[in-house]
């Protein structure tokens, strides 16, 4: 199994899922401006997306969308994931609302042209956080245990945290918490993130 990936990308929430996970796997950097990997291989003949994350499995399929890929990581290891009646539901509302709302508002920071635009970004950014802060009342999302969603909104809040975006205290304390993880220690170095 193989993850394509490229540093502080959103696929860094794939690869904390997996070494949570324990689960056997390597890693493959792509240029996002090239879009070669580590290894040389055209990334658009792995994923005409040509965007990060990719999940190449053992059997050669490949998966991409953080949504997807974090669920698959959760439905294989269910530690990982939300139970009771409505586990997966909440899990996929909670991604979902990462991926659309906050992952999404980041494009201003990233593809604005000006400052206008990217002050309405973060502005939105902020109120997506505020938003998640309200009702956070556990070390994690869903109480006590980290689950796949909990990466997710990491990478947001590091995101955050480089752009210098005003993150509520429960947030900022969500994000050491999750930072001095093993699992989330090995991927960043891994990745070459300090």
């Amino acid at each position: 199994m193989k993850l394509f990936y490229y540093p502080m990308a959103c696929s860094l929430a794939d690869h904390i899922a997996l070494q949570e996970a324990g689960i056997e796997f390597q890693i493959e950097r792509v240029d996002l401006s090239t879009k070669i990997t580590a290894t040389g291989q055209n990334f658009k003949d792995i994923t005409a997306k040509g965007y990060v994350p990719a999940l190449e499995l053992d059997d050669g399929e490949v998966l991409t969308e953080n949504i997807a890929i974090l669920d698959w990581v959760a439905s294989r290891f269910p530690q990982l994931g939300v139970s009771g009646n409505l586990g997966r539901s909440r899990l996929l509302e909670a991604l979902t609302y990462i991926s659309t709302e906050v992952h999404g508002s980041f494009r201003g920071i990233f593809h604005a042209g000006s400052d206008q635009e990217k002050t309405q970004a973060r502005i939105e950014i902020q109120k997506r956080f505020e938003f998640m802060a309200q009702d956070f009342k556990s070390d994690y999302l869903f109480g006590d245990a980290a689950t796949v969603a909990d990466f997710y909104l990491f990478v947001m809040l590091l995101w955050a945290e480089r752009f210098k975006i005003g993150t509520p205290q429960v947030l900022v304390a969500f994000r050491e918490r999750v930072r001095d993880r093993e699992a989330v220690k090995v991927a960043m170095e891994a990745e070459g993130i300090h």
